[in-house]
């Protein structure tokens, strides 16, 4: 499974391709304003760098337009203007833009993906919240869907009434009696997704966005997730355990300076 950075921070992006275990970036406009603002840069030049150390994987650029026309329009601005940089550039669309009370402009998310796909832009669809979206993005030609697997948990955790925080851990099977039009938790969403596509012989990546913690990477990677995002300190996470500090303390107890000085 591949692991992608959700992050606009600059250093941490940087750490984590330094470690070698980074295969991607996600990012979302606020934050990069933000993470630009903070370091005193020029919004565009911060961008150039994200794309600069990521060079060779992709990097996932938002949309803030919600319109068919302007989906597509700042999609081909943003790609021909950032691409050149590094060539990794995707351009992430919402699978539907329409607003609650709003009807009648529920295709435009996917029309937009269907045009941008066919000028050659690869597209990163993103706020998937059940198995058909992502079927409907992956046929309009999406290469990435992300379905948010810490939102569904978190939706069915307020319908049962379940007191939490969001860093709290969601088990797969969910909450007996509670679901989500058949979907019982984020990571049965993934899940979900993933049977679909491999039934079907569907070649779009699925993307699991918005885990909270390093058990919810596990279960994302053994529901088949071909992508995780996750932020800076859930990467951090994944590598800690008890244990591990343990055994360090004991290597230290155990040194023999003879052979410690061999690799001086």
């Amino acid at each position: 499974m591949k692991i992608f950075i959700d992050s606009a921070k600059l250093t941490e992006i940087e750490e984590a391709y330094r470690c070698g275990v980074c295969d991607g970036v996600t990012t979302n406009p606020s934050l990069i304003k933000a993470a630009a603002s903070e370091g005193g840069s020029d919004l565009e030049e911060y961008i150039k760098k994200i794309l600069t150390t990521a060079r060779g994987t992709p990097v996932s650029l938002e949309v803030t337009e919600y319109t068919f026309e302007g989906m597509v329009a700042q999609g081909r601005k943003l790609y021909k203007k950032f691409n050149p940089v590094a060539e990794n550039v995707y351009i992430k669309i919402p699978v539907n833009p329409s607003f609650e009370g709003e009807g009648g402009r529920e295709f435009e998310g996917i029309s937009a993906i269907r045009v941008l796909a066919g000028d050659g832009i690869p597209i990163n669809c993103t706020l998937i919240f059940t198995p058909e979206q992502a079927l409907m993005a992956a046929k309009a030609g999406a290469r990435i869907v992300s379905p948010f697997a810490g939102r569904i948990d978190d939706l069915i955790r307020k319908r049962a009434e379940v007191k939490f925080e969001k860093a709290d851990y969601f088990p797969t099977e969910g909450l007996e009696g509670f679901d989500d039009d058949g979907v019982v938790s984020g990571i049965d969403l993934v899940a979900q997704i993933v049977e679909i596509f491999d039934s079907h012989g569907i070649e779009a990546e699925v993307l699991a966005a918005s885990l909270r913690g390093s058990r919810q990477v596990r279960d994302a990677a053994l529901a088949g997730a071909d992508i995780a995002t996750i932020p800076m300190y859930v990467m951090r996470d994944m590598l800690v355990h008890p244990k591990t500090r343990e055994g360090m303390r004991g290597f230290l107890e155990d040194t023999i300076p003879e052979y410690a000085a061999l690799g001086e």
